[in-house]
């Protein structure tokens, strides 16, 4: 493009006088833009060179030899590449030296303003000065594009961050749901074959069979976890209840109030992770126990409680972090999480906005 437009425009190329000058200077602008491109793109220069010293020396000369054009040929292709690395160096390269070539083509441009140089037209002094404060729009414009993409390169670590974060999160209430019911399965088929029931102990050690594949199916969709395609929260605490019948033989009632409707992922996410560690210290710290799990949908929140009365039978002691879990869930969710003792045996309620 550059070659083409100065080859209209006047004096055009040739050998002598200032035509001599076009086309040398010419020729020495597309080799450097030419060579911009090869540091750039060529897989075989070392890495260092892109967007580094190398890069932005050629910027400067290609600056240098544009303001020396357009003062010979006066031409619009001139400004044209001019602004072109005015703005490339902005965007490719740091202030620390972007900034010296802004100078630099001020200085080349301010020439005829200042009186150093003679204008090569009447009106020369007024282009030069448009000229420069258009230099200086570019710049500006394309140092906030730079700035934005280093924002956003930034947030997008910081979502990897956070996403890792996630995963871990998930994958471990994941293997601690499902390696504590394993436990607790495991328990009693040790009491029942010191008691000499074989056929029951092998059923207890069939469940925890089935609840370790479930774990491993479970931490392998850690991943995807928060995919719009997800079971309901009222039908996913169903199955939960189901489990918990299933493994202890006492009931675990779910009772849903208010009106029903899906929720962000990450948040029907944490309501299920909540309950399943829940039911989960039941079975633990409160065996022989019923649970009851309430869900209640309202205008600007949802409300997770899960209730159980105290028990006769010894539980496994506690220790573990499941409790720390449910509340940095909850904290990263904006809503709270209480879990205390009560008159009626203990409770764990968890409020997220919805």
């Amino acid at each position: 493009m550059l070659v083409g437009g100065q080859a209209t425009s006047p004096p055009g190329f040739g050998l002598t006088g200032d035509r001599l000058a076009v086309t040398a200077l010419t020729a020495a602008i597309a080799v450097a833009l030419t060579l911009m491109v090869a540091v750039r793109l060529w897989p075989i220069l070392p890495r260092r060179w892109n967007d580094g010293p190398a890069e932005a020396v050629l910027i400067g000369l290609a600056l240098v030899a544009t303001i020396a054009l357009d003062m010979v040929s006066d031409s619009g292709p001139a400004v044209a590449v001019l602004m072109f690395c005015v703005g490339a160096a902005a965007v490719r390269h740091p202030l620390s030296r972007s900034l010296p070539l802004l100078l630099l083509a001020l200085a080349g441009l301010g020439s005829s303003v200042t009186g150093l140089l003679p204008p090569v037209a009447p009106d020369a002094q007024e282009r030069d000065v448009s000229l420069c404060v258009s230099v200086c729009v570019v710049f500006a414009v394309a140092y906030a594009i730079r700035q934005r993409r280093a924002a956003t390169a930034a947030q997008a670590g910081e979502a990897v961050l956070a996403e890792r974060a996630r995963i871990a999160r998930e994958i471990h209430d994941i293997l601690a749901h499902s390696l504590s019911a394993q436990i607790v399965h495991l328990e009693g088929a040790r009491l029942l074959l010191r008691a000499d029931r074989s056929p029951e102990a092998l059923d207890r050690v069939e469940r925890a069979r089935e609840l370790a594949k479930k774990g491993l199916e479970e931490a392998r969709r850690a991943v995807a976890a928060l995919r719009d395609d997800a079971q309901p929260l009222p039908a996913a605490l169903d199955a939960l209840a189901g489990e918990f019948r299933d493994a202890t033989g006492k009931e675990c009632a779910v009772v849903v109030s208010g009106f029903e409707r899906r929720l962000p992922p990450e948040t029907e996410l944490a309501m299920i992770r909540t309950a399943q560690e829940a039911v989960t210290n039941v079975r633990r710290h409160a065996p022989g126990s019923p649970a009851t799990v309430r869900l209640s949908f309202g205008d600007r929140e949802c409300e997770l409680e899960v209730v159980n009365p105290p028990s006769d039978e010894p539980g496994t002691p506690g220790g573990g972090y499941g409790l720390v879990g449910m509340r940095e869930r909850a904290e990263l969710l904006g809503g709270t999480l209480e879990a205390g003792e009560t008159e009626d045996g203990f409770r764990v309620r968890l409020r997220v906005p919805a």
